[in-house]
């Protein structure tokens, strides 16, 4: 995690849900097709190479399409290798996804794949380095289970496939994977740049 400034007051955005927002249903259809058919050391390879390693996530495995180049300021942010493959897959999910937040020109800084397998964990925590505290965090399951459930501020909920949800990343948050079958996510962030931004950022270091 990256220290921050002694005494600086880093305040969420107070757009971002504090518990679980139901975003709807959305049309997962090729994206879920698609990647169900990544092979087993397409997985392997780009969760040894990916960005996000943090000790919470346990062995949840990742890909990452686009993550942010400074854990302090979200309006930096890079596509890695594939996002130009999946580009094509990703978009229009992530557009009917946020439709209702209206945001004219809503960026995304942060867009992956996760995937926990049967008895995966991703334990208590909260996203503490600041180019999480701004954008919305979305999560749209692609293959789950009925006994898949994600925790905030110690209460479950289980998220249907296909229906996109925001979650708080500022509430102590986790998952429990104690079903047969993998659970596999599209996670990503969202946020709007014509959002007047927090007076805290420029005195980032």
């Amino acid at each position: 995690m990256q220290a921050t400034s002694p005494g600086l007051d880093i305040q969420p955005n107070p757009r971002k849900t504090t518990s679980a927002r139901q975003l709807g249903a959305i049309d997962i259809a090729r994206l879920r097709e698609a990647v169900l058919a990544i092979p087993e050391a397409q997985w392997d390879a780009e969760n040894a190479d990916k960005p996000n390693r943090f000790e919470a996530l346990d062995r949840t495995r990742h890909i990452v399409f686009r993550f942010v180049s400074n854990f302090r300021d979200w309006r930096q942010s890079y596509d890695r290798p594939l996002w130009a493959q999946w580009q094509p897959l990703l978009e229009p999910v992530l557009a009917q996804a946020t439709r209702d937040y209206g945001y004219a020109r809503g960026v995304f800084p942060r867009v992956m794949l996760a995937r926990m397998a049967p008895g995966g964990v991703i334990k208590p925590h909260r996203d503490m380095n600041p180019a999480a505290k701004w954008p919305h965090k979305i999560h749209v399951p692609l293959l789950t289970n009925d006994q898949v459930t994600f925790f905030i501020d110690g209460v479950g909920y289980h998220f249907p496939e296909g229906e996109a949800v925001e979650v708080s990343n500022m509430a102590v948050h986790a998952v429990e994977n104690a079903g047969p079958t993998d659970r596999i996510h599209l996670i990503f962030e969202y946020y709007d740049p014509d959002q007047p931004e927090p007076a805290w950022l420029a005195a980032m270091k």
